[in-house]
């Protein structure tokens, strides 16, 4: 349960008109946000510019043009407006000063401008010295910049805020893992069991098992847990077997989920991942396709991306390829899909 972007780019806003221009009295704004949710960044561009020949909120406008222009990975441009929308404050830090500056440290973070994106971190938590989320995400930026012990400091900080955050501990495994430290990564987990195991319930403590790989502990602590009604629990236990090997098995509790929940979205990609691993590739698009019909789910670019994949392995590759090509203009930094798109091009 990776979770590799810092900061969501879409923004859950409810939207009373579809589009810019359509109707009158629409708001622009909204339309433009409601737009970046549906990564039409274009669209989205479009309506904030008619935002501002309305005279809307110059500071929400200037927000949603940097959301916009990160999705389309043109940093230089989404910065100038995240930077012009701080510039607005009236001088009283409050929340949208903070949310911004977050977009902010993302947008420079993904610019190649670590040392920027440090500093907006700085200036965060200069003002609020408990904000447990800019210690992680600076953190990561130094993590990633090769300063192993300047990220290992903020990671200790931010679980010294919220010592019993176990979705956290796993995040900071997850990072740690992923840049070569998998070792200090599960020492946050190993420590969260030493001095916490007594007050843990059997899904924290099957799920910190189950990245530590010790899945017959895993699967022990889950089996507890009642997972027809607790769908993240039924995840682990599912993912679990699937360490083990057993895909039919996984593949019948998240199934049998689905007969209950239809609203699970990663529920349906693992459903389809293990159908995947049993050849049954009819059956997993079917399951990715279920799960893109959710309305708001937050995993659309896996599941998209899983989606061209079961259509390569039925050997539907003209399929595959016009998907891939959509996919790339929503998501062109994928550099995993670029490969595979040139690949695709040659059948």
């Amino acid at each position: 349960m990776k979770k590799n972007r810092f900061i969501a780019i879409g923004t859950a806003i409810l939207l009373l008109c579809t589009g810019c221009g359509a109707e009158e009295n629409v708001d622009n704004v909204k339309a433009g946000m409601e737009a970046v949710k549906n990564l039409e960044y274009n669209e989205a561009v479009s309506c904030f510019k008619a935002a501002l020949s309305d005279n809307a909120d110059e500071r929400q406008v200037c927000r949603g043009m940097g959301l916009a222009y990160m999705g389309m990975s043109q940093y230089d441009d989404a910065i100038a407006y995240l930077e012009r929308a701080l510039q607005l404050s009236d001088g009283t830090p409050r929340d949208i000063d903070y949310d911004i500056s977050y977009y902010l440290a993302t947008a420079y973070h993904r610019s190649g401008r670590s040392e920027d994106a440090i500093s907006t971190y700085d200036a965060i938590l200069a003002l609020r010295p408990n904000e447990k989320e800019a210690y992680y995400l600076r953190g990561c930026v130094k993590l990633y910049s090769g300063d192993y012990e300047g990220a290992k400091l903020d990671f200790d900080t931010a679980v010294s805020l919220d010592s019993d955050d176990y979705n956290r501990l796993i995040q900071i495994y997850d990072v740690l893992t992923d840049n070569g430290y998998k070792d200090a990564g599960r020492e946050y987990l190993l420590q969260a069991i030493a001095e916490n195991e007594k007050n843990m319930d059997n899904y924290d403590l099957g799920r910190i098992y189950y990245y530590l790989e010790d899945y017959e502990n895993a699967r022990e602590y889950l089996l507890k847990v009642k997972i027809s009604t607790d769908y993240e629990a039924a995840l682990y236990l599912g993912r679990t077997y699937e360490a083990l090997g057993d895909y039919n098995y996984a593949a019948s509790i998240y199934n049998d989920y689905t007969l209950i929940d239809q609203t699970r979205a990663e529920i349906y990609n693992q459903l389809g991942l293990c159908r995947m691993q049993m050849g049954e590739y009819e059956l997993a698009l079917s399951s990715f396709q279920e799960a893109m019909n959710i309305e708001g789910n937050e995993m659309m670019q896996s599941l998209k991306f899983n989606e061209i994949v079961a259509y390569e392995y039925m050997e539907d590759f003209k399929t595959a390829a016009a998907l891939m090509n959509n996919y790339l203009k929503s998501y062109p930094d994928d550099e995993e899909a670029q490969r595979e798109y040139q690949f695709l091009k040659t059948r």
